[in-house]
């Protein structure tokens, strides 16, 4: 007799990618820069620390509102009317225990066994093992490597089937560092008005944006406040990785749905480490500017040096801490080429097609998980490693 749910026997197998084959070679004492996780490599600024450091000592340590604390949903609804487009009030909010929760919990309570959920591929793989824990069926829209992966409403529609309740987006786009334009949202926005889909929306890097790209959150179009859960996080624009906290905004009715999630799993996020959201969020704009900048001058290095090497394209991201480049001239299977890159350079990279056949051919570099020394020497090991092919 097996005990465990058919929900996890049946689903797809949770993969960690290149992180997984890297670990393995750790107790060899190997050199590995690990340029394969998106985890921030600077530390969390330290007001945010010391808010939730103040907290915890002054006794902030019980029980508190299951959406979250009301002074942190405040601020984060302000944050949302200002820089998000969003009228949402404090009542429209959970917190949750990042973007990863927020997003189980809304597919948790949107998703009905059978639903059709559909993903833009390259997709984010961790949407897709709570999709099938759901009970729904992940549905791919393959994406245009040589159209900058831009979202393409025909490919889109054409995926569409009377059993399709939701179409996931990433914007910024994890792996491509695509920011998409308001033209390219308002289409995909047309699409789940024309069929009553929903969206979630998973704008974990909202704030990382490059050289005049401009976020737009897609529940800031006509038609779709109603239909849209917008999903956020402090992990990536903060350096809060290690915390778990971010929030999700969404209808009335749908939060109360949600809520059903969050209170059997978590009952609610951790008191104290709110207040240290609080501090972030209410804080000075050049803490988040800092951070950005340290980003930026990172993508710069990686992507000017990526198209110096021999088979390698490198499209410069918009926003994310990831580059995308295309090695289709090696004439290699990408996880093969990310494999060869692990042995013989010691650089960790992830291959383009773990996030789905149309990321084939190219590889994801995350710049942002590294200090700016490791990152020229990673450069220095890829430089010689394609070199030598």
């Amino acid at each position: 007799m097996t005990y465990l749910a058919q929900r996890i026997t049946k689903g797809s197998k949770k993969s960690y990618g290149m992180y997984a084959k890297a670990a393995a070679l750790a107790a060899s004492g190997r050199d590995l820069i690990h340029m394969e996780l998106g985890s921030p490599h600077a530390d969390t600024p330290l007001p945010v620390k010391q808010a939730a450091a103040n907290a915890l000592m002054a006794g902030n340590v019980h029980y508190s509102h299951f959406q979250g604390l009301p002074k942190l949903r405040a601020a984060l609804a302000e944050k949302l009317r200002a820089k998000n487009g969003l009228a949402v009030d404090a009542s429209g909010i959970v917190v949750t225990n990042g973007l990863t929760h927020a997003s189980f919990a809304a597919i948790m309570a949107l998703v009905d066994p059978g639903d059709e959920v559909i993903l833009l591929e390259p997709y984010y793989p961790q949407h897709l093992g709570k999709i099938e824990l759901a009970g729904g069926k992940p549905v791919f829209a393959e994406l245009d490597a040589a159209n900058r992966f831009a979202i393409d409403a025909e490919r889109i529609e054409a995926k569409i089937t009377p059993a399709t309740k939701m179409i996931c987006l990433v914007n910024p786009c994890n792996p491509t560092g695509r920011v998409y334009s308001r033209a390219e949202l308002e289409a995909l926005a047309a699409i789940a008005i024309r069929h009553d889909l929903v969206v979630i929306s998973d704008e974990v890097y909202e704030e990382i944006l490059f050289d005049g790209a401009k976020h737009i959150s897609i529940a800031s179009l006509p038609g779709m406040a109603e239909r849209t859960v917008s999903m956020f996080a402090f992990t990536k624009s903060f350096a809060m990785d290690g915390w778990r906290i971010g929030y999700l905004a969404a209808p009335a009715a749908m939060i109360e749905g949600i809520l059903k999630i969050t209170t059997s799993d978590v009952t609610h996020v951790n008191t104290f480490i709110q207040e240290g959201a609080y501090a972030a969020v209410t804080g000075p704009a050049e803490i988040l500017a800092e951070l950005v900048q340290e980003d930026r001058a990172k993508r710069d290095i990686v992507v000017s040096r990526l198209n110096q090497m021999p088979g390698v394209i490198c499209d410069w991201p918009e926003g994310t801490i990831y580059a995308f480049p295309d090695i289709s001239q090696i004439g290699l299977p990408a996880q093969q080429l990310a494999e060869l890159i692990l042995e013989k350079a010691d650089v960790v990279v992830e291959a383009g097609s773990f996030y789905g056949p149309a990321g084939e051919g190219h590889l994801r570099v995350c710049f942002g998980s590294q200090s700016t020394e490791r990152v020229t020497e990673a450069m220095d090991r890829l430089q010689r490693f394609f070199g030598s092919l």
